[in-house]
């Protein structure tokens, strides 16, 4: 196994992981600012224990029961899915055609919701355990993990690295968890967008590679055609969001001294 090839999965997983769980964290902080802190942390603690079970029910088989080749293929496709629809979605916020995605703006949203749900006023629960803020805790964290599970999955198992994938996800998971406690919600400041933008195109990246490896393709330089693939895929990035920029609208001109 290629150094590059295991740098680029340590850092498709890790990126994905950490952008995933921004967002599962401004969901859990909201919870816990508008229900309270002890149900939206035990929301989150239960959804995280449940997606660890999963990459293991359903990683360890993968590697030890299915053919390499077969698995190549399958993890491949599943990886070009993923890594597609998120490289589409960041040429339609870099061109324009879709909002930047704004963790401010979700964090209010969703504490004025919690709070308009606690007896029609926005007082927090007084004591004990609050099933709407468990409830919107855990979803948010197991939601966004899911995609987390998908990534770990795919990308080690295919390399048979299942371990280290999980320990780059964790490692992410570590990060943000420090970094919201330390900041609260001031998550802003993590450049989302822009990461979003590189782990789409590791994972189509890693999706291409390994379909072809798995369909009997011989790759140029084996696995360092990987980072040869990313190069191609940022060429594709940056030459569709100028072609897609240069399809909006123009701004309409008003004319001075024109009447309403």
């Amino acid at each position: 196994m290629h150094t590059s090839s295991t740098l680029v999965l340590v850092l498709a997983v890790f990126a994905a992981s950490l952008v995933e769980m921004v967002e599962a964290l401004t969901i859990v902080v909201a919870a816990g600012v508008s229900r309270g802190w002890r149900s939206a942390l035990e929301g989150a603690a239960v959804a995280a224990a449940v997606l660890g079970v999963l990459v293991v029910a359903v990683g360890i088989p993968l590697i030890r029961y299915v053919p390499i080749d077969t698995l190549r293929v399958v993890v491949g496709a599943l990886l070009l899915v993923l890594g597609l629809s998120w490289l589409r979605k960041a040429i339609l916020r870099a061109s324009g055609h879709k909002d930047m995605h704004d963790e401010d703006k979700i964090y209010a949203d969703t504490v004025a919701e919690l709070s308009s749900e606690h007896d029609g006023t926005s007082a927090k629960p007084d004591k004990g355990r609050d099933g709407v803020g468990f409830a919107v805790a855990f979803k948010g964290v197991f939601l966004e993990g899911m995609e987390v599970v998908l990534i770990v999955i795919s990308l080690g198992a295919a390399q048979n690295r299942l371990g280290l994938a999980a320990l780059a996800a964790g490692a992410a998971v570590v990060l943000v968890g420090i970094v919201g406690v330390l900041v609260a919600r001031q998550l802003s400041e993590v450049p989302e967008n822009t990461i979003k933008t590189l782990v789409g195109i590791m994972l189509t990246s890693f999706g291409v590679f390994w379909v072809g490896e798995g369909a009997g393709v011989n790759w140029p330089g084996s696995d360092l055609a990987i980072p040869v693939l990313a190069g191609f895929f940022v060429v594709v990035y940056f030459a569709l969001t100028a072609v897609m920029r240069a399809m909006l609208p123009a701004p309409a001109v008003q004319v001075e001294g024109a009447t309403p």
